[in-house]
């Protein structure tokens, strides 16, 4: 079934409460209660694994090119680190030219919203209400960059019906029509779904026929227990045309606070992407770019990663078993957990707080109501993951005694 102009969100994207950020929206609705327990937060995916060994080091021995203003584009060895991390890491077409296809981000948070306006200048004009199109729920800087751009923002429902990701096939020509760019999480951010080769393959089709960009947001790849997920540069054809891949060492490496990332592909893209960041963007430290160097050229903290996180889901499998439509995601370190049978999602997260102690976010603080006034989050519960094996069996057997 197409998807019909009634099935889009109105322009500005709903109520304002909703456009809102979840995590100041969790901080109000928790600020009159108390933990029930000693708090264990598991609400915001910030990694609390080590940080990697050679991070000081490293630091230390550039500490004094804080003393200069780095260049917007990167520094080489970064970039063709970054390059050649991609290349091995993924089935490419051809490596990447590191100084025309990738180029350094402060985090890929921002470089997410920036691409937004690049997007919409390298499209051009389009018939009607330029749009921009994104899951729902989503990670709340895409609907930040569309609104930034001057494009409608487009909430494709992921459920459980169409495996948590956008249903290309429900999307209507008309709006494929006036689409800049489509944002992509693989793995996804809440649900941990992964795109397959096919998927990827179908939306470069319609990229290519449309003529919009591909914005591939893969900060959590490297975060997974069985088997690897893929890139939409696997499958972008010969010169990476209309698609761009966002990567970052927030999660791969437990440094979300370095903020070091790097967006690759399309050339012309990527071009026009650095002229805005030339004159609107925040620069690298080049010091931060040295650790960086360094870490896309290690693994071994990479495996270990992986290894802790697969602990903490082994927990899970036995802790949460089959309850709330639990299912062990295939990537990222997020569970997505349906609890609409105890009430809506907001009173769930409260009664967790104040009678267990542990902090996790409402689904539907995470999506956007579709016109229809369907929140395809509400009733769900999100939990990163992120802290020490103990403190996560602890904060998984209270949920699992208070829930029931």
């Amino acid at each position: 079934m197409a998807m019909t102009a009634s099935s889009r969100a109105p322009q500005g994207g709903g109520s304002s409460d909703s456009e809102r950020s979840p995590f100041v929206r969790l901080n109000e609705l928790l600020a009159p209660h108390q933990p029930g327990k000693p708090l264990i937060t598991l609400a915001v995916g910030e990694p609390q694994h080590p940080v990697p060994d050679f991070v000081g080091p490293v630091l230390a021995k550039h500490i004094a090119d804080f003393g200069r203003y780095p260049a917007n584009k990167g520094t080489d060895p970064f970039r063709k680190a970054a390059g050649a991390w991609l290349s091995s890491r993924f089935k490419l077409p051809r490596p990447l030219d590191p100084e025309s296809e990738v180029l350094v981000l402060n985090g890929s948070r921002e470089g997410l919203f920036f691409a937004a306006i690049t997007a919409a200048r390298y499209v051009g004009p389009r018939p009607g209400k330029p749009a921009i199109l994104m899951p729902n729920p989503f990670y709340p800087v895409y609907g930040a960059g569309a609104r930034a751009a001057a494009c409608e923002p487009v909430y494709l429902p992921t459920t459980v019906e169409n495996g948590f990701l956008p249903d290309l096939d429900a999307i209507d020509e008309a709006t494929l029509a006036r689409t800049v760019a489509f944002y992509l999480a693989s793995p996804a951010n809440p649900q941990g779904s992964v795109a397959s080769r096919d998927y990827f393959l179908r939306l470069k089709q319609l990229a290519d026929r449309y003529g919009f960009v591909i914005l591939s947001d893969e900060c959590y790849s490297e975060i997974y227990t069985r088997e690897a997920p893929g890139s939409a540069l696997e499958c972008a054809g010969p010169d990476f045309t209309r698609v761009v891949a966002f990567q970052s060492l927030s999660k791969r490496s437990n440094l979300p606070g370095m903020r070091v990332g790097f967006a690759a592909g399309d050339k012309k893209f990527i071009s026009m992407f650095l002229e805005l960041r030339n004159v609107a963007a925040p620069q690298v430290p080049v010091p931060l770019q040295h650790v960086a160097t360094v870490a896309y050229g290690d693994e071994a903290h990479v495996e270990e990663n992986r290894r802790l996180y697969r602990i903490k889901f082994d927990l899970a499998d036995q802790i949460i078993g089959n309850r709330y439509g639990y299912r062990r995601p295939d990537g990222g370190f997020c569970v997505w957990l349906n609890t609409s049978e105890l009430g809506d999602d907001v009173s769930v997260c409260l009664k967790l707080f104040k009678e267990a102690g542990v902090r996790v976010v409402p689904g539907s603080y995470l999506a956007r109501l579709q016109p229809d006034g369907f929140n395809p989050g509400a009733g769900y519960i999100r939990l990163a993951l992120v802290q020490d094996g103990e403190t996560t069996a602890a904060a998984l057997h209270r949920l699992v005694e208070t829930l029931g």
